[in-house]
């Protein structure tokens, strides 16, 4: 069952989802440098029982996967890690919508329709 929240016990989350987000943000941004070689490594490797430079990128990937665990296990959806954009289910005027994140934003102090994400962020006037 989804969790819904209010504005203020989203900002609540925040000292605990900040640090999260940011690491997995970094992890994003090594995979991503990496990239344009990755396919061909990961060709390479097939069939002739693996590759040291794959394998140096399995824990990035396996801790990538657990942050990303952690933050869902919250009720917050990850909607982009490489800019570190998060969302909180929230009901608003009978109808869910989410309350929005951004890395590097001090709280939580937007929130948009379901259908619209990011581009249609508007500021939080309840609570």
């Amino acid at each position: 069952m989804p969790r819904y929240f209010r504005p203020h016990e989203a900002n609540a989350l925040l000292p605990i989802l900040h640090p999260l987000v940011r690491e997995a943000m970094e992890i994003a941004e090594r995979v991503q440098a990496l990239q344009p070689e990755l396919w061909a490594v990961i060709e390479k490797s097939v069939g002739n029982g693996g590759n040291p430079r794959l394998a140096q990128l399995v824990p990035d990937f396996e801790r990538l996967h657990e942050l990303l665990h952690q933050i869902q296990a919250m009720g917050v959806e990850v909607k982009d890690i490489t800019v570190g954009l998060v969302d909180f289910p929230a009901w608003h005027e009978g109808r869910m919508v989410y309350l929005c994140w951004k890395y590097g934003e001090s709280q939580v102090q937007f929130w948009h329709e379901v259908e619209t994400g990011f581009a249609g962020r508007q500021p939080i006037d309840w609570d």
